[in-house]
C-alpha cells in the first residue's frame, strides 16, 4: 500500500470534510392545521394530505388528578 511522504496538514484535511455536514429537513406548511410537517408526507397534526384525510389522529385526554 501506498503512504503518505508527508504529513497533510489540519487545513487541508478540513477542507477536504467542509462538504461533509448535515442538512436540516424541509418543511412545509400543511394546507389544513398551518403546521410545519415534512414535505410529502401526511400532517401528523391533522392526519391530512393533499387535501384528504388520511388518517384519523384523536385529540388526547387530559390528566386527571386523583
Amino acid at each position: 500500500m501506498a503512504h503518505p511522504k508527508r504529513k497533510h496538514s489540519r487545513a487541508r484535511g478540513r477542507k477536504r470534510r467542509t462538504h461533509q455536514k448535515l442538512t436540516s429537513p424541509s418543511l412545509t406548511k400543511c394546507n389544513q392545521c398551518s403546521r410545519l410537517k415534512p414535505a410529502h408526507m401526511v400532517c401528523p397534526f391533522c392526519g391530512y394530505y393533499a387535501g384528504r384525510e388520511i388518517i384519523e389522529i384523536k385529540p388526547k385526554e387530559s390528566k386527571r388528578k386523583k
